[in-house]
């Protein structure tokens, strides 16, 4: 976790802005604003991820995701007066910046609205970019709080508006603070009241959850990530989806020939994203354990089933696909990723790099305990001895019952 330090934001008292860094493709954020008495005025804390497609000069389009471009700074961040209501302001880097303003009435106060301005023209996130300049989605929201309630939405929310798709979870907010402290009490969001509300119990006997019907074995695409002109990560997959919601199960198999990729790479994490028509995003996160193995540390995915609701699933604590650093991981037979009890990924023809790829070229692959068929064969030779030597002992054990019988006295 990186802490900036406190310091004065004009109009205002002090800020604290901590961003925590990891495997987590995301904007990790809390903020505690004061006032000039060093009160609370103002809390949040959230987590964030902007998903933007742009046309390239090719006429083609490419997708981005921004998720983490170093330093945050909150220039612009006030409690508010009375003119002008709270205000978070975040940037994160030249021509990258995220504005949520609140309002206030007699008993609520509200989320009015977020803004959120990226720079097209930067050509290390939008290589290729046929645009340039600073574009704006502003989205309107009046989400309506009561007072001294501290908002909290564990949920999945995601906004979408010209090419732009933003993402938030784990949103705790409260502007207003009432004498400096934040408050105990918690407004839930729709989608979390939706969870936590009691089920209604039923005199008939629950439907059990239905079985998919079995599919056939997954296409096997080639995907890659690259880091300016060099590739940076690889994989090539079958992939199925196992999903279960309301108690129906199904079985979906994602075609590579419709399916794209894009992703980020660093020293210590690389993401590998996919998306088609109907998957929104379906994250890979790797991360590099001991400086010297990688592993796939997290899967994340939002996509629309058939009958037209949206499944989202995340799980940052996974341990699959461990390979020393400089080598792919392949596993040809079937390989079961499981998510959550919700979900679950059965992969074919696996073959993945992270990190260290050379001349856009797997490196030599460790192989999973499922393809190493090395270890049979001492099991086999072993087998055998042991079954030779039953044999001769008890031939021998024959072969001296027959000699004492010729001894016999008549």
């Amino acid at each position: 976790m990186v802490c900036f330090r406190l310091f004065p934001v004009p109009g205002s008292g002090l800020v604290l802005v901590c961003l925590v860094l990891g495997a987590v493709q995301s904007y990790a954020l809390e903020l505690n604003l004061t006032d000039s008495e060093k009160a609370t005025c103002l809390y949040a804390k959230w987590q964030m991820n902007f998903t933007v497609r742009y046309e390239t000069t090719n006429k083609t389009y490419k997708t981005v995701t921004i998720s983490d471009r170093g330093t945050v700074t909150y220039n612009g961040s006030v409690c508010g007066d009375d003119q002008n209501g709270p205000k978070i302001a975040v940037q994160f880097g030249p021509g990258f910046s995220w504005i949520a303003n609140f309002t206030k009435a007699a008993s609520t106060y509200s989320i009015d609205s977020i803004s959120f301005s990226y720079n097209i023209g930067d050509n290390t996130t939008f290589p290729d970019a046929e645009d340039k300049g600073i574009l704006t989605v502003d989205e309107p929201l009046a989400i309506k709080i009561p007072l001294n309630d501290l908002f909290r939405c564990n949920s999945l929310s995601t906004l979408e508006k010209n090419d732009v798709v933003q993402h938030y979870w784990d949103v705790l907010v409260q502007a207003f603070v009432q004498n400096g402290t934040v408050s105990t009490n918690e407004f839930l969001c729709d989608k979390d009241k939706t969870s936590t509300v009691a089920p209604t119990v039923h005199t008939t006997v629950p439907s059990p959850t239905t079985t998919p019907t079995p599919k056939e074995k997954p296409e096997a695409g080639t995907y890659s990530v690259n880091n300016g002109n060099d590739t940076c990560l690889l994989a090539t997959m079958g992939l199925q989806l196992n999903i279960t919601q309301d108690k129906v199960a199904s079985v979906i198999n994602i075609n590579p020939n419709t399916t794209h990729s894009t992703g980020s790479c660093r020293s210590h994490t690389a993401l590998l994203r996919l998306n088609s028509s109907t998957i929104k995003y379906l994250d890979f996160v790797f991360a590099v354990k001991n400086e010297n193995r990688f592993y796939l540390k997290e899967v994340n995915i939002s996509m629309y089933l058939v009958n037209g609701s949206v499944f989202s699933i995340a799980n940052n604590n996974l341990s699959y696909w461990d390979a020393p650093l400089g080598s792919s991981y392949m596993c040809n037979k079937e390989q079961t990723v499981s998510v959550s009890g919700a979900f679950q990924i059965n992969t074919f023809d696996l073959r993945v790099q992270p990190f260290n790829v050379t001349q856009g070229k797997y490196s030599t692959a460790q192989e999973c305990s499922l393809d190493d068929d090395t270890i049979l064969i001492p099991i086999i030779v072993g087998a055998g001895l042991s079954g030779l030597i039953i044999v001769i002992v008890i031939a021998y054990v024959i072969g001296r019952r027959k000699s004492y019988a010729g001894y016999q006295t008549l």
